[in-house]
């Protein structure tokens, strides 16, 4: 069955059951604790679902980053690990795959995308520089903030609007961007950092005609582009499903394409490149490269193995040539859209369109009564637990921080509690529970009440951070 089957924005199809594009091979059994256990549990852990233990969750949707399942190949390539401390096999053979699958010259490895994220921090931002971006995530804002950059939001307004059918909400507003270089001068702009689906707005993606009119005006103005490319593979699919003249042209053709209009990418591999630790960092500046694989030896390890093992170096390169497969990506996406058309179907608010890794409850509309000092994405996330064992998290208020300059929250207009799925891990079935679930929850809004902050962290307090009832 061809991807463009699906639904697309504002049509409907006469649904067609579809199956994974593979069989299960090994099982790993499933822990359900009563419903007084998991009080207790989100009582330990401050409400905050980060800190539960992995035992005591059912079905764990906290996060798509190295939680998906590799494949028979990637687990023989696992005993093909060459453990030198420099020179491993298995760093050329990852070099190989990111030249060929992602187009760049030079390849850095690095434990995971964090990693990655620090090193063009610190390499490519000067102090009072500002880093124009289409929506921040966590820890890139932070680490672009500790290399003395100031992040600046030129998204495209649509993305901080959950309900409008927009086919990329990831898109740049150009308008806005040109805005700051003419005010600040372009000597003042480190770089243009670009995502591939946003993860913040939903998981939206980016078109590879806001891309090139991108790197038209950077070009323009003597600017470097670079990429989040963590799930530029996912951005590919809609791409290919939505933008005039790539319905014909296969995944690994248009991300190469993308790619090629920004100047490097950084990439958490534990998401698109199926991998369960890892990541990269590759540039097509051989001065800039040769400052990064200098930088990578005092943080990570050897620029040939960046923080890792042979074996997993061996292991993403394997799932940089299977997360292209047009079958893998067409049965990843169309899971989490299973998802989001029977929360859909049954009246519960969420991010529209579907994106291509999660579903994002929209919790200001599921908690109109709850105030966003009150955390009701935070709320949501407490509460699907409490029902069902399920794991989810935060995207709002919670996430977003403190404001520098007064001390007090930041407001974001989402407020969010993502669902994330994880690739190759669970059935239609464990999707079906999960919308009950949610579905429970939503009946049930009326007499839920907010959270408390307790406890706060100095940086990412999402992860940490202590909630109690209010």
């Amino acid at each position: 069955m061809s991807p463009h089957t699906l639904m697309t924005i504002g049509q409907q199809f006469e649904r067609r059951s579809w199956a994974e594009p593979w069989k299960i091979k090994m099982v790993e059994p499933l822990n359900i604790i009563s419903r007084e256990d998991r009080e207790k549990a989100l009582i330990n852990a401050g409400f905050n679902t980060f800190l539960l233990r992995s035992e005591d969750v059912y079905i764990d949707l906290l996060t798509d980053s190295g939680t998906g399942a590799m494949s028979d190949r990637q687990w023989a390539g696992m005993m093909l690990g060459d453990e030198a401390y420099a020179g491993s096999r298995n760093f050329y053979h990852l070099e190989a795959a990111v030249q060929d699958f992602y187009g760049y010259s030079y390849v850095v490895p690095t434990h995971q995308g964090r990693g990655a994220e620090h090193l063009i921090s610190q390499a490519a931002i000067k102090p009072g520089q500002f880093v124009p971006g289409n929506m921040y995530f966590t820890t890139t804002r932070l680490h672009q903030e500790l290399a003395g950059g100031i992040f600046v939001d030129v998204i495209i307004d649509e993305a901080h609007d959950p309900q409008i059918l927009h086919p990329f909400k990831g898109n740049i507003d150009l308008e806005k961007l040109e805005s700051l270089i003419k005010r600040e001068g372009a000597e003042k702009i480190a770089y243009v950092s670009v995502a591939g689906t946003v993860n913040m707005a939903g998981g939206q993606p980016v078109s590879m005609a806001n891309i090139k009119a991108l790197r038209e005006m950077t070009d323009k103005n003597g600017i470097k582009l670079y990429l989040d490319a963590t799930r530029m593979v996912e951005n590919a699919f809609f791409i290919q499903e939505r933008e005039s003249g790539y319905a014909d042209k296969p995944i690994a053709e248009i991300l190469k394409e993308f790619c090629s209009f920004t100047d490097g990418a950084w990439m958490s591999a534990k998401k698109d490149n199926l991998v369960n630790i890892g990541g990269w960092l590759a540039v097509n500046d051989r001065e800039l490269f040769e400052e990064l694989r200098n930088l990578v030896v005092v943080y990570e390890g050897l620029h040939t193995y960046g923080g890792l093992a042979g074996r997993d170096m061996e292991a993403m390169a394997i799932g940089i040539a299977e997360s292209v497969h047009d079958e893998h990506i067409f049965s990843r996406i169309g899971q989490v859209r299973y998802l989001g058309e029977l929360l859909t179907t049954w009246g519960i608010p969420i991010v529209h369109p579907v994106g291509g890794h999660a579903i994002f409850l929209d919790a200001k509309a599921f908690y109109p009564h709850l105030k966003q000092i009150e955390f009701p994405a935070q709320t949501l996330a407490a509460e699907l637990y409490l029902d069902s064992g399920i794991r989810s998290m935060e995207r709002g208020i919670a996430s977003a921080g403190r404001n520098a300059e007064t001390g007090d929250h930041n407001y974001p207009k989402l407020e969010l509690t993502r669902l994330t799925i994880p690739r190759r891990v669970y059935t239609q079935a464990h999707m079906d529970v999960v919308a009950e679930s949610v579905r429970a929850a939503f009946e049930n809004r009326g007499k839920t009440r907010g959270l408390k902050m307790v406890y706060e962290p100095k940086y990412l307090r999402f992860f940490q951070a202590r909630f109690e009832r209010i």
